[in-house]
């Protein structure tokens, strides 16, 4: 299946892959177990079959069953303290270490949550040296790191998977980064930015990602 958030219908649609035809929907604007305002980040929990879904102007995540869709439950609430979001815009699930990455973009931080229940366990990004501004995209490396799309600074930064900073990788030249994904099978990262997507060798920035 292919999964969609259809952010300005507030609700999420499944598709065939091997069909490409429409499969169910569920969600309506609203606040509820299965309503939804703005969604825009989803993933998937492969090892406790779990959709995570970040319900952005909700500001909480939402925990779906991948089998039926049906609502788990749901954590966060608007606000500043650990495991309270500001515009949560992106997920990434860190199966190793079983951990859900967030961007949580009006706070300028990325928040590091238990895929298990959704408790809060560390965050990173504000008031640091290589601090972000407005994060969006995020994305998991084969090494565990945390790679981001900082957009507000116009680059891509790399983080260790305890949140260290790593380096950066400028992209002032191509526009403001919103989306990245790691290719594990190619050794690619590819991000949008400017109206495009480009694609860039992992290894010419983060050195032994293979």
């Amino acid at each position: 299946r292919i999964l969609i958030v259809y952010t300005f219908n507030h609700r999420v649609q499944s598709w065939s892959l091997s069909k490409q035809s429409f499969l169910s929907c569920i969600g309506k604007k609203g606040s509820g177990d299965l309503e939804f305002n703005g969604p825009r980040g989803i993933a998937i929990d492969n090892h406790h079959r779990r959709i995570v879904i970040a319900d952005s102007l909700n500001n909480r995540l939402v925990f779906l069953s991948s089998i039926d869709l049906s609502f788990l439950f749901s954590v966060g609430k608007q606000g500043y303290r650990p495991g309270e979001f500001n515009f949560p815009s992106s997920i990434a699930i860190d199966h190793d270490r079983c951990r859900i990455i967030v961007s949580d973009s009006d706070t300028n931080r990325v928040q590091v949550l238990s895929s298990i229940d959704g408790s809060f366990l560390f965050m990173f990004g504000h008031h640091q040296p290589d601090q972000l501004s407005f994060p969006q995209g995020l994305c998991i490396d084969n090494q565990g790191r945390i790679i981001v799309a900082d957009l507000g600074n116009h680059r891509l930064q790399s983080f260790t998977p305890e949140g260290h900073h790593i380096s950066s990788f400028d992209c002032r030249s191509l526009g403001q980064p919103w989306g990245v994904a790691f290719d594990e099978h190619r050794g690619l990262i590819a991000f949008t930015s400017g109206h495009r997507v480009h694609v860039i060798g992992a290894n010419q920035w983060l050195a032994d990602t293979f």
